[in-house]
């Protein structure tokens, strides 16, 4: 999965820095999602992963596919990743893509699992703290966990922080402990 991912990076680095300087960053993260979901399908990828389908018969049946849904510049991209064998990275494209256009935008998605449900003044409370702790806009998104006793687990990037009672507990034993 690592090697994908290397293979990605430069595509994704060109796309992100041509629609930084084109200042079409949605425009470029929708088509390359949109471009990402349909190369994710299991005919699609019978098609992209067929040695008898030539560099332009796969790039002109997943322009078609995606339509309206790719600018022209969208479909010149996917073009060239045809060219190159490289249109199975789609999904990897578009997640380093999305990453990068967070980065940018000093946001980041923040999951929430709460024990019970959060009103929208609770949400707003926990966004602006979380904000400026994280010093980021942030996209909240919270669900409700029935196996959590109470409080909260709060995941954004690779930072979780786990206010539930069973972390808390579970602290407690370890300082307990040693």
């Amino acid at each position: 999965m690592a090697e994908l991912s290397t293979l990605a990076r430069p595509y994704a680095k060109a796309a992100f820095e041509y629609a930084v300087e084109a200042k079409d960053l949605q425009g470029w993260s929708d088509g390359l999602a949109l471009a990402a979901s349909v190369a994710q399908q299991s005919e699609v990828i019978e098609l992209l992963s067929s040695p008898s389908a030539t560099a332009d018969q796969q790039a002109s049946a997943l322009k078609d596919i995606c339509a309206e849904g790719l600018s022209a510049t969208g479909q010149n991209f996917v073009s060239i990743l045809s060219e190159n064998r490289r249109l199975q990275l789609l999904p990897q494209i578009s997640q380093q893509f999305e990453v990068m256009k967070a980065n940018l935008e000093k946001a980041v998605d923040v999951d929430v699992a709460a024990a019970s449900e959060l009103d929208a003044a609770q949400q707003k409370i926990l966004s602006d703290a979380l904000s400026a702790k994280l010093e980021r806009k942030v996209n909240l998104q919270v669900s409700v966990d029935k196996t959590l006793l109470g409080g909260a687990v709060i995941r954004a990037g690779d930072t979780v922080i786990d206010g539930s009672i069973r972390g808390r507990l579970t602290k407690l034993a370890e300082s307990l402990n040693s």
